[in-house]
This record gives C-alpha cells, sequence and structure tokens, in this order.
C-alpha cells in the first residue's frame, strides 16, 4: 500500500486510551507524524473491521489490550507537498478507549510509548489531533 502520493485515500484507526488522570501517547516514527507525540493507532487492513482495527493498531503499538467506549471523530488528514501535490491523505476514525491490563512497550511504528498525565500533554510536542481529541472526550476544556 503506497502511503506517500496515494492514489486514493488511506483508512486509519486510533485509540485515545485513558485510565484515571493518565492517557497513553507514542512517539511516531515515520512521517507525517515523525517525532510528534499522538494516540496510538495505524491503518486498517482489507476486510478487517474498524473495531477489530483498532484493537490490533493498539496491541501492535503499545502491548495493550483495550475496551472501546464511543466514537470520538472522524477527520480528514490531507498533506500537501511544496507543488501542491497531495504527499499524504488519511481518513481517520479516533475512539476513546479504555485499559485495564497489558504492559506498555513501544512496538511497531512507534519510538516511545508512555502513561502520561493529562497536565502534561503541553509539555510534549504533540499532533494536533491529539488535543483536539482530549477536548472531544471531555478530558480537557481547551486546546492550548
Amino acid at each position: 500500500m503506497q502511503r506517500k502520493y496515494p492514489v486514493c485515500p488511506l483508512i486509519g484507526v486510533g485509540a485515545l486510551i485513558h485510565r484515571g488522570d493518565k492517557i497513553v501517547v507514542v512517539k511516531r516514527e515515520n512521517e507525517p507524524a515523525k517525532g510528534l507525540w499522538s494516540i496510538p493507532g495505524g491503518l486498517l487492513e482489507l476486510g478487517e473491521r474498524v473495531y477489530d482495527g483498532v484493537k490490533r493498531e493498539v496491541m501492535e503499538e503499545t502491548g495493550l489490550d483495550v475496551e472501546i467506549d464511543r466514537l470520538l471523530d472522524v477527520i480528514d488528514n490531507i498533506v500537501y507537498d511544496d507543488d501542491g501535490k497531495i504527499c499524504y491523505h488519511y481518513v481517520l476514525i479516533d475512539y476513546l478507549c479504555s485499559s485495564s491490563h497489558g504492559d506498555l512497550t513501544a512496538a511497531t511504528d512507534v519510538t516511545e510509548a508512555q502513561w502520561i498525565k493529562l497536565e502534561d500533554v503541553n509539555r510534549l510536542p504533540t499532533t494536533k489531533t491529539l488535543k483536539r481529541l482530549l477536548v472531544k472526550a471531555n478530558l480537557r476544556e481547551e486546546i492550548t
């Protein structure tokens, strides 16, 4: 599947995982968000149901088993190159999830994975999506 300069939009799934006053963040290993902290997630596979894709991607990237609470958002992430051509185009389906078991470990497509307190989110270089999802999940009142 061609991620850079795709011939059609790619479907991504993500999970905002919370436990008490903490969330899971992962540091992206690949573009378009390389080096930024975000939620775990990745591409849906052909024939895979969305819920199954969320659970698989979270397990692959973090080692956590999650329960899906609710849909948070569906967004377009379209990135253009300097010539105005579409370099990346993802349709992202993000869910609020909880995790009660599993050991958090960084695995595929991420360089680090951490449980962090909500109050510490602004101390990290994050994606815009992460902060917007925290508001949608009613875990934060505003984006700073």
